[in-house]
């Protein structure tokens, strides 16, 4: 993931930069992201360049990144079972205020306060046992394997 001559013309204007395991992603000004290091852990971003629009926030898991882009819906990319792939979830996925990351899964939280997450579940790519505490939720961290909701009540 260190090689960035392939894009090394593209850096201008690098509004931020996370990184995978093996990839980097880079959110620049214009709100488009460019990626370089090993396509599985996310280094490739070809197949979802053209949704890369406006992109709001930029989140990592160790082989995948996910972005809130214009419309405030998610694009996944890079290792599926590290939640970099988000097609199926795109109903769960609209009104996106904020993305967070364990290792190998994706968490995002809502306008209306709601949680979602994806990816592996035994790193805590399923929320479906606590999806009804999950309301009012006001920030998610963090850990290597898990996520903790603090809420508005």
């Amino acid at each position: 993931g260190g090689d960035s001559s392939r894009v090394q013309d593209l850096f201008k204007n690098v509004q931020g930069v996370r990184a995978a395991k093996s990839a980097f992603a880079a959110l620049l000004a214009d709100g488009s992201v460019i990626t370089w290091g090993k396509a599985i852990a996310g280094g490739d971003s070809s197949a979802v360049q053209g949704q890369l629009k406006k992109v709001q926030q930029l989140q990592a898991t160790e082989s995948a990144f996910a972005a809130i882009v214009e419309g405030s819906s998610v694009v996944a990319w890079g290792c599926q079972d590290a939640g970099g792939d988000s097609f199926a979830f795109q109903d769960e996925l609209q009104n996106v205020q904020q993305l967070q990351a364990t290792a190998s899964a994706f968490a995002a939280i809502r306008a209306d306060g709601s949680v979602f997450a994806w990816g592996d579940p035994l790193q805590g790519g399923d929320s479906s046992e606590v999806e009804d505490k999950l309301q009012n939720v006001q920030q998610v961290q963090a850990s290597a394997g898990a996520f903790a909701a603090i809420l508005a009540d």
